[in-house]
């Protein structure tokens, strides 16, 4: 489905489901030490049931599964969460999936002990979505938004990727990241404190195919582009790859995590 914002991309809609695909082979590529800040403060383990906003593929519950938590993972695009649902079928995980807006969640209240919702939380309606995601925690219930971002500034790679979206896309907003703690706006506060910002530089390594799959399948590409315009992108991105980067590479990003705690 087509998702328009006045302030994402200028108002240009995004579809996430036309890069579903290409989502679920190229963007499972968050570090150890992503997951590990959340299992080291006793978030997202056994005895948890954890709720996941944005889900996407499926990329954080079937990640974290591992360390035991019960895991309900929910996305606005259908496309997005049949993918979810192959992947953790594929892999033997008993992981709920289910298609529906962030805004339009319904649960009993205190069903979940922690929330997550990475690379996402700046699509919803948080003067809505803050209160329902306070009644659906437990009263010690945390929210964990987390991000993470390549640092065009620092990684010569990734700026020119990133100028090259802009020749194709040049209302796309989800560039120029710099090292920056995750915002959480006052909507969410009036129902939740900061109770711990984390941040980190990461190298994470990518081949030529492998990056261009991760451009491809960000918001400024796929998501937005025609069919024609992908596939021009694509090609003039693997030949400027061809150009600057060796087959195997790492590319500079930061990872941000903010824990909050609801309020009482």
């Amino acid at each position: 489905m087509n998702i328009t914002n006045k302030d994402i991309d200028g108002g240009k809609a995004f579809d996430w489901g036309k890069t579903s695909e290409n989502y679920a082979k190229y963007r499972d590529i968050y570090p150890q030490q992503f997951y590990s800040c959340l299992t080291e403060r006793g978030l997202c383990v056994n005895g948890q049931r954890v709720l996941d906003l944005g889900a996407g593929t499926g990329v954080i519950p079937r990640n974290m599964y591992r360390f035991g938590a019960k895991w309900t993972g929910c996305d606005i695009s259908e496309n997005q969460i049949e993918q979810a649902k192959l992947l953790a079928a594929k892999e033997g995980m008993d992981i709920d999936f289910f298609a529906a807006p962030a805004e339009e969640i319904s649960f009993p209240s205190g069903t979940f002990d922690v929330i997550t919702a990475c690379q996402c939380f700046w699509y919803f309606d948080h003067k809505t979505v803050a209160p329902i995601l306070a009644d659906l925690l437990g009263s010690d219930g945390r929210l964990c938004v987390m991000q993470m971002a390549w640092l065009p500034f620092d990684d010569p790679i990734a700026g020119k990727s990133e100028e090259l979206v802009l020749k194709y896309n040049p209302t796309w907003t989800g560039c120029g990241w710099t090292r920056q703690p995750v915002h959480i706006d006052d909507a969410v506060l009036e129902h939740f404190t900061v109770e711990e910002q984390i941040g980190f530089d990461v190298n994470i390594p990518f081949t030529r195919e492998s990056w261009n799959g991760r451009m491809k399948a960000c918001r400024g590409v796929q998501a937005s582009l025609s069919e024609e315009e992908t596939v021009r992108w694509e090609k003039e991105h693997m030949q400027l790859l061809e150009e600057i980067a060796p087959e195997k590479f790492d590319i500079l990003h930061y990872a941000a995590i903010a824990v909050l705690k609801k309020k009482a």
